[in-house]
This record gives structure tokens, C-alpha cells and sequence, in this order.
């Protein structure tokens, strides 16, 4: 049986990866995604009865939810409030399992997106009587993956 149709035995252990902002690892993450979402355009010609399809261009987005250990969204607010220009970042999620099938062929799995604004709530406190950790949940947009 071909390599392409076999059972993957050993797939991408998801805990080994990294994520980083701006070239900084961000150690206190716990889970990051990156997403490419086409705009379509469907359409059919006379006759036809099925459309066809094309992409006609793509949203990226992604999040970075993280246990808070610096005041990293408090400092893009704040930058922001003094300059009134949006913050961008270059955000890149990098996969590397190496006892996986995947590696194995493919090696370390990186997505580096660049124009990225943050789109979500910026959480600038959060107090609570049963004592949790903050986790923050950076929602963003890119512009473009290099």
C-alpha cells in the first residue's frame, strides 16, 4: 500500500509546538490557531446544473488563549491610546513533533502570518473570588501569510 493511504500510526502530538509574537516566544500559551477561510464565489453557466467554484480571495484569522504572565495586551492598548495607530504584529505557530509520521516526511510544520491586529476583547483585569488563573484569548487577523 502506498505511504498516502496507509494508517497514520503516529500523528501530530498538538502540545509539541510553539507560538510566538513578534519573534517572542510566548511562553505562557497553551493553545494557538492559525485559519485560512476562502471567499468563494459559486456560479453556473446555462445548462449546467452543478456550480462550479473559485476561490476569490481568503480571511486569516487565528488566537492565541495564554495564561497571563506579562502585561502584554495592556502595553498594545496603552501604545495605541499614545499613538492612535494600530498595533500589528507578525504572529508565527510553529508544529514540531518530531516522533510523528508527519515530521518524519515533512519535517517542523511553521505558519508565519504578518499584518496581524488583534480583533477581539482585550481583557485589561479580571478579578474573581474563586481564585482562578487569567487566561486571556488574543483573537486576531492577518493580512497575509509569508
Amino acid at each position: 500500500m502506498a505511504d498516502e493511504q496507509r494508517y497514520n500510526e503516529r500523528p501530530i502530538n498538538i502540545r509539541k509546538g510553539k507560538a510566538f509574537i513578534d519573534g517572542v516566544e510566548v511562553m505562557d500559551s497553551i493553545k494557538c490557531e492559525i485559519k485560512f477561510t476562502p471567499d468563494v464565489w459559486s456560479g453556473k453557466l446555462l445548462g449546467e446544473t452543478t456550480d462550479s467554484r473559485r476561490w476569490i480571495g481568503a480571511t486569516i484569522t487565528g488566537n492565541i488563549t495564554r495564561r497571563r504572565s506579562t502585561p502584554f495586551c495592556k502595553e498594545k492598548v496603552m501604545a495605541y491610546i499614545r499613538s492612535g495607530k494600530t498595533p500589528e504584529m507578525t504572529i508565527q505557530g510553529i508544529i514540531n513533533d518530531e516522533n510523528s509520521d508527519y515530521y518524519e516526511k515533512y519535517g517542523t510544520d511553521v505558519v508565519t502570518c504578518v499584518g496581524c491586529v488583534i480583533t477581539g476583547d482585550i481583557p485589561l483585569t479580571s478579578l474573581d473570588s474563586k481564585g482562578q488563573v487569567i487566561e486571556d484569548n488574543v483573537a486576531f487577523g492577518a493580512k497575509n501569510i509569508v
